[in-house]
């Protein structure tokens, strides 16, 4: 609100209308949040877990207590790609992480 209020008085921002912003702006700071408009975070956590709930239900056809275990891996392969390699090689250790000193 300051900001606005501040950049309002330029006369090269004039035609902006930030102090009428401002005003605005103070208006919603100040009012309480309407009870109707905003349910409490904690119904709108419970609503959405529940939400997702259903949703993983219907999508494996399972029950909530069922577990799913994945068990199907790929050998991704060992090392560095050679990008990696290349960055590894041209990096600098940090000041003070190989052994020299801190202290300049």
């Amino acid at each position: 609100m300051r900001t606005a209020w501040t950049l309002g008085a330029r006369k090269d921002l004039e035609h902006l209308r930030l102090r009428a912003w401002a005003h605005m702006l103070g208006f919603w700071a100040t009012s309480p949040p309407s009870p109707v408009a905003t349910p409490p975070p904690g119904a709108l956590r419970d609503a959405r877990a529940e939400w997702r709930r259903a949703q993983a239900a219907e999508a494996t056809e399972n029950g909530p207590d069922t577990t799913l275990v994945l068990a199907h891996w790929v050998y991704a392969g060992t090392g560095l790609t050679d990008a990696e390699a290349w960055l590894a090689e041209t990096l600098e250790p940090a000041l003070g992480t190989e052994g020299e000193s801190t202290h300049g």
